[in-house]
């Protein structure tokens, strides 16, 4: 049985830890959808749960097979977008597509190759103004973006990619008025939380 803590331990507390050997390491980060080139000019898209921001490039962890990382060898242009908790449905309807075809072994067991992901998920792609890959209209945020350099992570089965952005767009609902800034009151990301899809919950603090 799963149970939920309601609050924070008080400070003093003495908290009991065990051991694990967990299968993920997915601890809760937000979860973003990468629009790609293939080589025949069509378009991927992929969902991906290890991304995160240094200044103005992101990095993102993805399978050194995907689809996504071999379109990275000759067509680094990309969009990331940002959906909101609302659309994990969405997300979770990409989950078992692959762009490539044939499906290969490394693939989940029923993971099918489908060649408009776009569709497949219920999104609509929207033309981006500095790069081919298309933005996910439906997201409240999308960033344009390059990725300037991709290698290898420790283990070998994954790839590391530095992309940095170039154009953000952002939902005006979002957007503190007159101002460049993301108002954190009203955007909450899409939390991927060892496997299971969360959103954020009520402000704590600000630094």
């Amino acid at each position: 049985m799963h149970t939920t803590p309601t609050s924070t331990p008080p400070a003093g507390t003495v908290v009991t830890h065990l051991e694990i050997e967990p299968s993920s390491l997915n601890f809760g980060t937000p979860v973003v959808l990468l629009s790609t080139e293939n080589q025949d000019g069509s378009f991927n898209l992929a969902p991906i749960s290890s991304a995160w921001a240094l200044g103005q490039t992101v990095v993102i962890g993805l399978g050194r097979e995907w689809q996504t990382a071999h379109n990275f060898g000759s067509r680094p242009d990309l969009v990331i977008s940002l959906p909101a908790p609302a659309q994990w449905s969405a997300v979770e309807r990409l989950a078992p597509l692959t762009g490539q075809n044939p499906v290969p072994s490394t693939k989940a067991e029923g993971c099918r190759f489908e060649p408009d992901k776009f569709a497949a998920a219920g999104l609509t792609s929207k033309p981006s103004h500095l790069v081919r890959p298309p933005r996910v209209a439906e997201c409240p945020i999308q960033l344009e973006a390059r990725a300037e350099r991709v290698r290898p992570d420790v283990s070998g089965g994954f790839a590391i990619v530095e992309a940095a952005v170039h154009k953000v767009h952002a939902d005006s609902s979002i957007v503190v008025p007159g101002t460049d800034h993301i108002d954190p009151a009203a955007w909450s990301p899409l939390i991927y939380n060892f496997r299971h899809y969360f959103g954020l919950g009520p402000e704590r603090g600000h630094s």
